[in-house]
């Protein structure tokens, strides 16, 4: 009996043990397709004892007669699996196949995987009653799969949502309370005539509008992971991307409507200005330390700062490190480009543009 409330990597071994049964079969699998449908991702096997399982090796992927069902899945019945013409890539220590039985594994056109049977015990080859049989069963697999990945979608989109709900928590009700904080603790400080009172208050404050800008760009990333794939997440995707170049991970911190108000021109010549800034900053600055901020107000600002070695002040800023090309990307949109060395060391440059 296939009995409910099942698992499912338990329910499908179980389909397969009930398809061997069935048929009289040795040896039993099931395996699953990857998304795009090109090669299997899983395959549960039965009949195998665990010393087999790890003598044979790896798992296969699709290839030789199992290939077969993934190119055109309609079920197939073989006398002798090694007298196919696309018998190959058995492993060494993998038992002898003779009779062979596969069936797609799907629900209406929908193609999941396939099970598949070897050796029926008798020593005859398996026939149509047998198919017929498995065939059922390989539609329960395909419900069993179907279900399984709607309910993986649903809960992604519980996920999407419940980080919108996060997002307008955080901007609602977090931030103005913050916000709000602040304006108290200012209010405060006029009242007090002890400086270091007032120092201290003023430095809370100062740690609060750290916070909320924090705040604000935790809450443009969660917008942009359910909304839409924007400048925000072309700028943390290249910096994930650079970060093995780089040898560290910048802090990032937007502001302003960074997705809404840059066009995907303007986008482009950023997210390559961005590209050659830390890619400088990798090869030059010895920088334990970056940062970058992309913020959009009356132009749109990128700022990527570092406390490595800086610049030589006596080379001019349009020679070298690639400079010169940023600057011209800034100038064709009516921008410019700045390139400092701190006081307290390290490198600022501030690359502008119209928006």
């Amino acid at each position: 009996m296939i009995e409910g409330d099942l698992s499912l990597p338990v329910l499908l071994r179980h389909l397969v043990e009930e398809a061997r049964a069935l048929s009289g079969a040795r040896f039993g699998a099931l395996g699953v397709l990857n998304e795009s449908r090109t090669a299997l991702d899983q395959f549960i096997t039965v009949g195998l004892d665990a010393a087999h399982e790890e003598a044979i090796g790896p798992r296969p992927q699709g290839h030789g007669v199992l290939g077969l069902l993934i190119v055109d899945p309609v079920p197939l019945r073989l006398s002798r699996l090694a007298d196919h013409v696309d018998s190959y890539g058995i492993p060494e220590h993998h038992p002898e196949m003779t009779s062979f039985l596969g069936v797609p594994v799907k629900v209406r056109d929908e193609v999941y995987g396939n099970l598949y049977l070897t050796n029926k015990r008798d020593g005859a080859e398996f026939d149509e009653e047998d198919e017929a049989l498995v065939s059922a069963l390989a539609v329960a697999a395909g419900v069993a799969l179907e279900n399984a990945r709607l309910h993986a979608r649903v809960q992604e989109i519980a996920v999407f949502e419940d980080r919108d709900r996060i997002a307008r928590d955080l901007h609602d009700t977090v931030i103005q309370r913050l916000f709000a904080v602040g304006l108290s603790l200012q209010g405060t400080a006029r009242l007090s005539s002890r400086p270091e009172v007032v120092g201290r208050i003023e430095r809370a404050v100062e740690e609060l509008d750290e916070t909320i800008r924090q705040l604000r760009t935790a809450i443009f990333d969660l917008e942009v992971a359910v909304h839409q794939d924007g400048l925000r997440r072309g700028v943390i995707d290249l910096i994930e991307e650079l970060v093995p170049v780089v040898g560290l991970r910048p802090k990032v911190t937007f502001g302003g409507p960074v997705d809404s108000a840059i066009s995907a021109a303007v986008a482009e010549h950023l997210l390559a200005t961005l590209r050659e800034a830390l890619t400088n900053v990798a090869k030059h600055a010895q920088a334990s330390s970056i940062s970058v901020t992309v913020s959009v107000a009356d132009d749109l600002l990128l700022v990527v700062a570092d406390n490595g070695r800086g610049i030589d002040p006596e080379a001019p800023v349009h020679v070298g490190h690639g400079l010169k090309n940023l600057r011209m990307r800034a100038e064709s949109l009516g921008g410019s480009l700045e390139v400092e060395s701190p006081s307290q060391g390290g490198m600022r440059l501030a690359w502008r543009a119209r928006l």
